[in-house]
């Protein structure tokens, strides 16, 4: 098991989505036979990172959604947004954005419920969301009908840099202003 950390290093590397102790251990185990201990695994990966935090890398090993996944670094991100705006397609609509951000906020949440909050039709947005694996169905409701449940997917919080929701930013107390109509001006 000499070479341990590089066959743990190929994983993490070769993963599309970020791939947990679990992933790992059960790769080698299927490649090996060898039962490694979490232990030793967690040893490896905490190597990898100090070796990639190094200033010679542009990138780092980090723990994200419940995974390790290679990101790049900070200081290199306005090179790589360039990249990734000029391949980019068609980005979210404002309708999906709001669609996401109560999916997040309030899941696992149907889609009526989402429709209740919007005040509007939202198969199209929650199509596109499942589209970009952004979200994922959950389930079936137990209220009449059975309506599916939504919740944000992994990739979300892959793409967001979240290691669960309860990461998100707190909602903000919204204070509204007090807007009267008709009163009468005061003598």
């Amino acid at each position: 098991m000499q070479v341990l950390k590089q066959h743990i290093e190929v994983l993490i590397f070769a993963a599309e989505q970020s791939i947990t102790i679990e992933e790992i251990s059960n790769c080698l185990k299927n490649v090996f036979g060898w039962e490694v201990p979490k232990e030793e695994i967690i040893a490896s990966i905490e190597e990898l990172k100090t070796k990639y935090s190094l200033d010679d890398f542009s990138f780092e090993l980090s723990e994200i959604a419940g995974g390790f996944q290679f990101l790049t670094k900070k200081e290199y991100m306005t090179t790589l947004g360039v990249l990734l705006q000029q391949k980019a397609q068609k980005k979210l609509s404002t309708a999906a954005l709001e669609t996401l951000s109560i999916i997040a906020y309030k899941q696992p949440v149907t889609k009526t419920e989402i429709e209740q909050i919007r005040g509007v039709d939202c198969n199209y947005s929650i199509q596109k969301l499942l589209e970009k694996d952004l979200i994922e169905i959950k389930g079936k409701s137990d209220g009449p009908g059975k309506a599916m449940v939504f919740a944000t997917s992994k990739t979300f919080m892959e793409y967001f840099g979240i290691k669960s929701v309860t990461d998100l930013p707190v909602l903000k107390d919204i204070q509204p202003e007090i807007n009267s109509i008709g009163t009468l001006p005061q003598e």
